[in-house]
């Protein structure tokens, strides 16, 4: 794999300037601001994820107000005793997206941010707190223990919520294919262990967050 100081020459290469570059790159939230989030706020933004997938964004976010409204402005006590017959009726609300599937997803989720909270005392501790050298390891936890956060949508959760990390995206995996870091998308322990590992000594050479160097990355692949 190449170092660092190609993937920066590259880019500035690519973009003209420093300052092109660094327009293009996400800034990632603090362990404080991570830590500040509400619990509320963690399961709205878990359940934007969860409804984004597989739609436009833009349809769901436009009907976002509408859930706010119908799941309590997503306050975990009153959304995780939300049963059966509640959800069922909310099928015939046509403010909102209706899929049976995601709708149960929020209380269940709303239970998982209730036991890390009385473990962690906040959802926002976990996430602050999860070093991003083992970013892989909280997608994996966020997959097991929340509802409908498989594939891609732990690290599009963390990187909407703020929290440092990369995304396997097509581009992405092309640029690590070419760089024989992987021969295909990173889903087996070995192979998002590599990625990892080229990540946080990409990260140790520069000092720039996962999330730079993903996009970073992701721009080496000509389209």
């Amino acid at each position: 794999m190449r170092d660092y100081k190609w993937l920066n020459e590259y880019c500035l290469n690519r973009f003209g300037s420093v300052a092109e570059l660094e327009a293009r790159l996400p800034q990632p939230r603090s362990d404080a601001e991570l830590r500040g989030l509400s619990d509320d706020r963690y399961l709205s933004l878990i359940s934007l994820r969860v409804f984004r997938a597989g739609l436009k964004h833009s349809l769901v976010d436009a009907k976002w107000p509408a859930f706010e409204e119908v799941f309590f402005g997503f306050d975990p006590e009153k959304v995780v005793l939300m049963g059966g017959e509640r959800l069922e009726n909310l099928m015939q609300d046509a403010r909102l997206i209706r899929h049976l599937g995601k709708l149960k997803s929020v209380p269940r989720n709303a239970q998982f941010i209730l036991d890390v909270r009385k473990e962690k005392g906040s959802f926002g501790a976990l996430i602050a707190d999860w070093p991003v050298t083992d970013i892989v390891g909280l997608w994996k936890y966020l997959a097991k223990h929340g509802s409908q956060l498989g594939g891609l949508s732990a690290p599009r959760l963390l990187r909407m919520v703020g929290k440092d990390t990369f995304i396997p995206s097509d581009d992405m995996v092309a640029a690590l294919k070419a760089q024989g870091i992987i021969d295909k998308a990173p889903t087996s322990l070995k192979d998002l262990a590599a990625v990892q590992a080229a990540f946080n000594q990409w990260h140790e050479q520069s000092g720039r967050p996962l999330s730079q160097l993903s996009v970073m990355l992701a721009h080496t692949v000509n389209h």
